[in-house]
């Protein structure tokens, strides 16, 4: 198996982190390495495959863009940490629920760490704290390889979540780690995530990139 590289690629824009990740599913091959991309997104709603237009009550200035992953209509923005998984699940041997049983439950862990118990919910992909939902989860599957991944909500601006239904529930209540512990640098979230995520994976051989390399 191909060392797992892991990169983290700052505040990026999402249209174009969508067609590198498109990219990089349609080029790959059996030799090529699993990817996981942690980042922020400038502030946008993506509109998944199920999504429906009535769920987008007022966006205001904030674009709305139609994606091809699963799910409804979400937020991103500055404040909430981004994983997109690029892993070959055939060559792995896993489907895509046991991708999302390895990302819930490493978001999960990564939140006790914290002192915050969550849970996922089996209705309703995502993790949770009590009835809020703290993370985000949507994924697409090509070629046997999955891209897309989730977005955990650190220390954000809240308000753009109140216009819209997030992921089609109407009044569904969101929370963020900022609610429960005292600030916390988002480098330090992303390396306990990704360490529960690699672990998750059951990765032993993992190379660690900034965005300044290749």
């Amino acid at each position: 198996m191909p060392e797992l590289i892991v990169r983290s690629l700052g505040r990026q824009p999402y249209l174009e982190t969508w067609e590198a990740m498109k990219s990089f599913t349609a080029q790959r091959d059996e030799h090529t390495s699993d990817e996981l991309w942690c980042l922020e997104h400038p502030q946008v709603y993506t509109q998944g495959q199920a999504g429906k237009a009535e769920h987008i009550l007022a966006p205001g200035d904030i674009p709305v863009i139609q994606v091809d992953r699963g799910g409804q209509v979400t937020y991103h923005g500055p404040g909430q940490l981004v994983v997109y998984l690029m892993i070959g699940l055939t060559r792995r041997k896993i489907g895509v629920r046991g991708l999302v049983d390895v990302i819930e439950q490493g978001l999960v862990r990564t939140l006790a760490e914290l002192g915050i118990t969550a849970r996922p919910r089996p209705d309703a992909p995502g993790v949770y704290v009590g009835d809020a939902k703290i993370a985000s989860l949507g994924l697409r599957v090509r070629r046997g390889c999955s891209f897309h991944g989730l977005a955990l909500n650190v220390d954000m601006n809240m308000e753009p979540f109140r216009r819209i239904n997030p992921c089609g529930y109407a009044g569904l209540a969101m929370c963020q780690i900022r609610d429960f512990v005292a600030p916390i640098s988002m480098d330090d979230i992303e390396k306990r995530l990704i360490a529960q995520l690699v672990s998750g994976l059951g990765d032993s051989s993992v190379s660690h990139r900034s965005i300044r390399e290749g």
